[in-house]
């Protein structure tokens, strides 16, 4: 399946087949329209044991000269030196302004190779690869890249659109089930800003099930990346439409950050940070206590998250130092209905509060 991201910059596909890491090469020759350049591939340690042999292998069959390297894996390692150490083994490789490099692995990968693609010999060509289902639907699509600083998450990075999107399922297969959740609340995600039919499917799937579907879970993660594209092309650097990819994300972020990125998936925090926003939602009248309900059993049904443990006064100075913040106001994006949010900046300290504090309770009893 092809889905394109129409973006006015520099518009590409991402391309959805189960078995596709198999057949890269052949993919890359069509894209490159038959040029050869070097190949980087970027990864982390853990998708290099499993999943490099058959990528290398299918490169090779194409006559593609690749060089794998590596970088340091987890969230704590998605900060400015590690672009620095990763563009310092480009260049000790060789690597000029006609390679192209390959992030393949995770939001963590995607996000940070994505900001060395942009930043290496003043840009290179990008090519995502996504090996986690939240990489899949989420963090490859749209040209999105940055690193964290402590003060907050993703304030360091730019805007650089890849080549290509290649999207394999098959990869998924040897996901935790807590990496696999964390990618489920960005599909749940979609399904609330605009696509009540996922959302339906995802509020009755059992996570076991899925994992052995494989029609079902391409159909899950093409209607997330449709969504994600559509929105990206409207809005490629977030002036307004984009803004809504941001539901469960100001909250989720602050706890990632309040927890120095040790705590939580992403999607682990962006699942509680939905929560959370409707429930701010539901206390200011944006939607009744039956879509915020329904909000909170979907976000919960998929799984275990880690228990919520920070004071609402530390989150609050987070969510204030987060780039989603204007002029001193914090933006949340609210849920209206299933499928339909819009953007509100003008929530009361005190109702944020009590939604953090509902949260640890929630956290308690479940």
């Amino acid at each position: 399946m092809r889905v394109p991201v129409a973006v006015p910059s520099h518009p590409y596909a991402a391309f959805i087949e189960t078995g596709l890491l198999h057949r890269c090469g052949l993919q890359l020759t069509k894209l490159l329209k038959g040029a050869h350049p070097q190949l980087f591939v970027l990864t982390v340690s853990p998708v290099r044991r499993r999943w490099s042999e058959p990528l290398l292998r299918s490169l090779s069959r194409a006559e593609f000269r690749a060089k794998l390297v590596e970088m340091p894996d987890g969230e704590p390692h998605k900060k400015l030196s590690t672009v620095q150490t990763l563009a310092e083994k480009l260049s000790a490789a060789g690597a000029d302004r006609d390679s192209v490099i390959i992030a393949f692995g995770g939001g963590v990968v995607g996000d940070t190779v994505g900001l060395l693609a942009s930043l290496y010999m003043r840009g290179v060509h990008l090519i995502h690869i996504p090996t986690t289902l939240q990489a899949q639907v989420d963090a490859s699509i749209g040209g999105k890249t940055g690193v964290n600083l402590a003060s907050g998450k993703n304030l360091l990075g730019t805007f650089h659109q890849p080549l290509a999107v290649l999207i394999d399922p098959n990869v998924l297969s040897t996901l935790a089930d807590r990496e696999f959740r964390a990618g489920l609340y960005e599909c749940l995600k979609c399904g609330v800003i605009g696509n009540p039919k996922l959302f339906r499917q995802l509020e009755s799937t059992d996570l076991k099930e899925l994992r052995k579907d494989p029609d079902t879970l391409q159909w899950v993660i093409a209607e997330s990346v449709k969504l994600k594209a559509e929105i990206v092309a409207a809005d490629e650097h977030e002036s307004g439409l984009r803004r809504v990819l941001n539901f469960g994300h100001t909250i989720g972020h602050a706890l990632e950050a309040e927890s120095a990125y040790r705590r939580f998936l992403h999607g682990e925090a962006v699942g509680w940070g939905m929560i959370a926003a409707a429930t701010v939602a539901q206390e200011i009248g944006y939607c009744d206590r039956t879509i915020q309900q329904r909000i909170s059993e979907a976000v919960l049904s998929l799984g275990p998250l880690p228990k919520v443990r920070a004071r609402s006064s530390n989150l609050l100075h987070f969510l204030r130092a987060d780039k989603k913040t204007r002029n001193g106001r914090v933006h949340f994006v609210l849920p209206r209905a299933i499928g339909r949010v819009e953007i509100a900046n003008d929530v009361p300290n005190h109702v944020v509060s009590r939604a953090i504090q509902s949260l640890r309770r929630l956290a308690e009893n479940i």
